[in-house]
């Protein structure tokens, strides 16, 4: 069994960010899936979509949900779904954030939520224009 992957964010953002990841490892080593919740969505038909999604992804150890933008709608739906599944929310999703995750699939929930944090913390640099990397 592996922890799912739920990724709730504005629009197709999640989406595009999974398809990146996959696109980059060749391969997405734990069941995930993506739900756009749209600024103008209904947010209690988007919960009950989060939770078929949830089940779905959940054997047995749990879903990590990685959002966008903390306190927006798709972050609060995420954190509504502690009420029915085992879950862990993470918001400030980005790309280094969700190859990380993918990375360690046979972490358990919290070692995954643990590896989400770091990775989008760490995977934020900056470039200096003499080609070297600065760690800010």
């Amino acid at each position: 069994m592996n922890v799912g992957i739920l990724l709730i964010t504005h629009d197709n953002i999640g989406a595009l960010l999974l398809r990146t990841a996959i696109d980059i490892l060749g391969i997405c080593p734990l069941s995930a899936s993506a739900l756009p919740a749209p600024p103008d969505c209904d947010t209690e038909a988007v919960l009950v979509e989060a939770r078929q999604l949830a089940q779905q992804l959940d054997s047995g150890d749990g879903v990590l949900v990685l959002t966008d933008l903390y306190g927006a709608t798709p972050s609060n739906i995420a954190c509504c779904l502690h009420r029915f599944h085992e879950v862990r929310v993470v918001s400030g999703l980005n790309l280094p954030m969700l190859i990380r995750v993918l990375n360690y699939p046979d972490l358990d929930l919290e070692g995954l939520r643990q590896k989400a944090v770091s990775g989008g913390r760490d995977g934020v640099l900056t470039c200096t224009i003499e080609g070297g990397r600065n760690a800010e």
